[in-house]
């Protein structure tokens, strides 16, 4: 049949097993829009205050969902606006689609009003990306996009339309299913073997969880591993959700805010079980001294991980759940004693020096309440700072796909797109942990959390300052606080009111806890804003390019 190249789009997406994008219509998108409009009872279209939050809505669709997430925005503007988001998905390896339009293809290279090239824009920060000059390769090109976006490692693909390939026609011819996902990388039996003998030769064996467990799936293989080979399991901020934080095998987040015992062990170990992580500077500091006494065991989907930033003594590129599935079987149940008596030991040194906050409401406590009162399955998002250490360190998580952060791009701004996409992809309450820093770089998505009545509650960690640069210049610049003393009027629970949100201000412990009691019996947005002492830190802290040796405990 005969179809339209918006038309096809649609068809196409829907066929993808898509129900929900985000968006903001624009002039070389009308056509889109135009067929969106005659299938909204097809594909629900959420309409966002900015085209970065709609790129962030997606991403935290597709990180809580686990499906491909996708975003539609106009030429020029409209789709420099994504950018942003692309990259953010792109370094946490989120699964995404981004459809702009661009002017006819007879203006393009012609400066045509509201025209960039956004293919070129975006190729350092995509999987793959096109510019679609034949209607009649649309579909094919749809389908495409959608499989290189969830394959292997995962991560954004952009198509770029140009308006007269959304008015042409085509022949289209609809798929019953989606597109197939491409195969993932084979691992050989010589692998599997070298990679038992390296267990069960190790006395301090420790598992390190990241990412890609969740990508792949593959939670109850590193929990069983874990209790096959008596071993720890630290994470990586991107991994804390893969495992459940109650298990007492979990040490936590590990790195330059980590908890001290899953740093410690780490450096401590001699068999590194890396899975599905990239060992990016946060994680490690100075190479040249991170676990000297380890071996390195590295599984991880993308070969282009391996040995990257650590050298391993064994690289395994496949699918993570495939590797273990297949390494399960090879291995002996092993006990370590002594290793676990050293663990044990490094527990009680952290409950014994764990850093105390100052003020009279406490971020600890604010974070270990919401954990306490929040169902296992509640997504948590966050913006990046203080408070997502805090939240990374404090937070029990329980569920996989409940922690939304941004985490190799570290974009302040990201967390209220994320958290509303979010909340729709599991129907349930989310919250978001931001600071006043980061939420004024995104406060004007309330007004989609208001229209599409989400049930978001937003706690605004407010000191008043950017927290982390602070510490920052107070530990490493001689306390030259430059232009990170915010100086700003903003009333957040007015500005909440002005939005049609409800606004709460907290200053106590006390007043957190009835805040929180009156925000769970509302059904929408919600902001609590609460006030910190803005010379709370973050610790366990490692300096910039430190080593474990150097950790700051409080």
């Amino acid at each position: 049949m005969k179809l339209t190249g918006a038309q096809i789009l649609v068809e196409t997406i829907i066929e993808q097993g898509v129900d929900t994008v985000f968006g903001y219509p624009g002039g070389t998108v009308l056509n889109i829009y135009d067929e969106l409009y005659k299938n909204q009872h097809r594909l629900h279209h959420i309409i966002t205050a900015h085209e970065q939050g709609a790129a962030h809505a997606a991403d935290g669709y597709a990180r809580v969902s686990g499906k491909v997430g996708v975003v539609i925005a106009t030429s020029g503007p409209g789709a420099t606006n994504l950018i942003t988001g692309i990259a953010n998905a792109y370094l946490d390896s989120v699964p995404m689609v981004a459809i702009t339009g661009n002017v006819s293809c007879d203006l393009i290279g012609r400066d045509s009003f509201q025209e960039v090239d956004i293919m070129g824009m975006t190729l350092p920060v995509t999987k793959h990306n096109y510019i679609v000059k034949d209607t009649e390769k649309l579909a094919d090109v749809v389908r495409e996009a959608f499989s290189i976006a969830k394959s292997g490692r995962p991560g954004p693909v952009l198509i770029d339309i140009p308006k007269d390939v959304q008015i042409k026609t085509a022949e289209f011819t609809p798929m019953n299913a989606p597109a197939p996902m491409f195969p993932f990388p084979a691992f050989d039996e010589e692998e599997i073997e070298a990679a038992a003998k390296m267990i069960a030769d190790a006395k301090k064996p420790y598992i390190y969880c990241g990412g890609g467990v969740i990508s792949c799936e593959a939670s109850k293989e590193v929990l069983e591993l874990a209790e096959l080979i008596d071993a720890p399991i630290g994470c990586s901020m991107m991994g804390l959700h893969a495992v459940p934080a109650t298990n007492a095998r979990v040490l936590g987040m590990n790195g330059m805010h980590g908890r001290c015992p899953s740093t410690k062990a780490k450096n401590e170990s001699d068999l590194i079980i890396a899975v599905g992580v990239r060992f990016s500077d946060r994680a490690t500091g100075n190479k040249a001294k991170y676990a000297t006494g380890a071996k390195i065991l590295h599984i991880d989907v993308d070969a282009a991980e391996l040995d990257k930033n650590i050298s391993t003594h064994l690289g395994i590129c496949a699918n993570v759940k495939d590797v273990l599935t297949a390494l399960i079987p090879k291995l002996q149940k092993q006990t370590h004693p002594e290793w676990q008596a050293r663990i044990d030991e490094l527990k009680a040194y952290e409950k014994e020096n764990s850093a105390k906050c100052i003020g009279a409401l406490s971020p600890h406590f604010a974070i270990e309440e919401v954990s306490r009162r929040m169902n296992a399955d509640t997504p948590i998002a966050t913006d990046v700072g203080q408070h997502q250490m805090w939240v990374a360190q404090k937070y029990s998580f329980r569920s996989p796909r409940t922690l939304v952060t941004s985490g190799g791009l570290g974009t302040m701004g990201f967390g209220l797109g994320a958290a509303i996409g979010s909340a729709v992809a599991s129907g349930k309450r989310t919250v978001l942990f931001t600071g006043d820093g980061c939420f004024g770089m995104n406060l004007n998505e309330l007004t989609t959390a208001v229209s599409q009545n989400v049930p978001v509650i937003i706690i605004i960690m407010n000191n008043g300052v950017l927290g982390m640069v602070r510490q920052w210049q107070g530990m490493f610049y001689e306390k030259h606080y430059s232009e990170t003393t915010l100086n700003r009027k903003t009333d957040f629970v007015k500005l909440a009111e002005a939005f049609g949100a409800v606004g709460y201000r907290a200053a106590t412990n006390d007043e957190f806890v009835k805040c929180l009691d009156k925000a769970l019996a509302l059904e929408g947005p919600v902001v609590i804003d609460c006030m910190i002492n803005m010379d709370e830190k973050v610790f366990p802290m490692i300096p910039p390019n430190g080593s474990v040796e150097q950790l700051i405990i409080k």
